[in-house]
């Protein structure tokens, strides 16, 4: 093996070395901030998904497989009664199992990856609060560097479900952090964590549920990679970038490696995240914006003989774009026609517009097919960096059109902790969202058996 191939920079180890020496302290206060917001949204996404059939089926085969090992917690039961990974991969499931998780412009799903991972972990070793956000923070900003060091739009048109290839390196880190895992071992634990990412758009071909299924397997992965790697297993070191099989070269042919350790430490991308006020696939956010802010003007009922346009980036028109027909939840979660058209006729994107009967209406269904969807290439040059979108409707000869940079939700239109507080009472009216949030919100302060045993549902 010509020896130069392993002497070419060395982005793994240098994003373990930051992933084992982070430290509380080192965390700016906006990014501790996000963190501990990103617990209560992904708890809240979890305890709610805990009742979907993907989540349920999910719980039925880890139970069957169990020694009876309790580790940790699933969330809405009470007590641990899994392994680590399984518990773990139950959980990631469920955050992920209805789109309200949240999202960033990297195209990825971080929160449904590294909070079930962290909490799992540390009801295991008994983590204080301090060390769980620390944690957190490591496997965010690990999954984001990841995607964009991979570059999301190429990767995504290659077909690759960010969420699912790059998932195993945030639980991966974030186990690590937990684990106290040193910089090699840490970085064994990213390549392990690595070789099994997993993950396509395929699911898009028939709403199937296996897009609930790779935030899951993404923490499974990661959490074995991590204690594969304590106990001395190794994994590549060179897991990013060597070239032949590194993932980076795989999933991408616009890739750029160090984009993984560029001013790591003093840029958080982490504070970029985004909180999902709508019941389906971010990069539609935009467009249910426009559309709720056309309807405003316009006023309703919303008559559906009404013309309306739609301007789409080449990847969301690839991804969102497809003619809609109804099917699964998740295939109207992820159609574009849809969302816009549930938006202007009901005034709103949330669990109740994805049941069978909602879907399947007629209204609905025929102003989704009428939609006049067209290219705008002036989007392109936006996303993804911007999740932007545009609605124009007719009316009396004029077009009443809203433009979106950045959707509600996003760092430029944020939702705040009491936003999420809402969000979660929405969703869960009959939990204790405020004693929840009051724990989340500070969980330096408290232990994370304090914040499970309020996640019971009541059965």
């Amino acid at each position: 093996m010509n020896d130069d191939r392993r002497a070419i920079g060395a982005p793994t180890r240098e994003l373990a070395t930051w992933i084992s020496g982070l430290k509380y302290e080192d965390i700016p206060a906006r990014t501790r901030e996000v963190v501990r917001i990103a617990i209560l949204d992904t708890l809240g996404c979890g305890i709610y998904g805990y009742g979907t059939p993907w989540a349920q089926m999910l719980l039925a085969w880890a139970r069957a497989g169990s020694s009876g090992k309790g580790e940790a917690t699933v969330w809405g039961d009470k007590g641990p009664s899994l392994r680590v990974a399984d518990a773990a991969m139950v959980n990631g499931s469920a955050a992920h199992a209805f789109e309200l998780d949240d999202y960033h412009n990297a195209k990825l799903h971080a929160g449904a990856i590294t909070v079930p991972t962290a909490l799992a972990m540390a009801e295991k070793l008994g983590s204080d609060g301090k060390a769980v956000v620390t944690a957190i923070a490591a496997g965010y900003e690990t999954m984001i560097r990841s995607s964009l060091a991979s570059n999301p739009s190429a990767t995504r048109l290659r077909g690759w479900h960010i969420t699912g290839i790059y998932g195993p390196f945030a639980a991966a880190a974030t186990c690590a952090s937990l684990l106290k895992l040193d910089a090699e071992r840490t970085a064994w634990a990213l390549g392990l964590a690595g070789t099994q990412g997993a993950g396509t758009w395929a699911f898009n071909a028939d709403g199937t549920m296996s897009k609930r299924f790779h935030a899951g397997k993404a923490v499974h992965s990661g959490v074995l990679a991590a204690e594969l790697a304590a106990m001395g297993y190794t994994g590549p070191t060179q897991i990013y970038e060597y070239e032949d099989g590194g993932v980076l070269r795989a999933h991408s042919d616009d890739s750029d490696a160090t984009l993984l350790t560029r001013d790591i430490g003093r840029v958080w991308h982490t504070d970029n995240n985004s909180i999902k006020p709508y019941s389906c696939c971010g990069s539609t956010h935009a467009y249910i914006d426009a559309a709720l802010a056309v309807r405003k003007k316009i006023g309703a009922p919303w008559d559906a003989k009404r013309r309306v346009k739609v301007g789409l980036s080449n990847v969301v028109d690839v991804q969102c774009g497809f003619a809609y027909a109804p099917g699964s939840a998740l295939n109207a979660q992820m159609s574009l026609r849809y969302v816009i058209a549930a938006a202007l006729v009901d005034g709103q994107v949330l669990p109740p517009q994805f049941t069978a009967e909602r879907m399947a209406d007629p209204k609905l269904v025929k102003l989704a097919a009428q939609l006049e969807c067209e290219h705008d290439p002036e989007l392109d040059k936006l996303y993804p960096k911007h999740f932007a979108g545009w609605v124009a409707a007719e009316q009396d000869g004029q077009w009443v059109r809203e433009d979106i940079l950045n959707p509600t939700g996003s760092i430029d239109n944020p939702v705040n902790a009491a936003g999420v507080t809402e969000k979660i009472r929405g969703i869960l009216p009959a939990a204790p969202v405020d004693a929840i949030a009051k724990i989340a919100l500070d969980i330096e302060n408290h232990s994370v058996q304090e914040l499970l045993a309020l996640a019971a549902r009541k059965q």
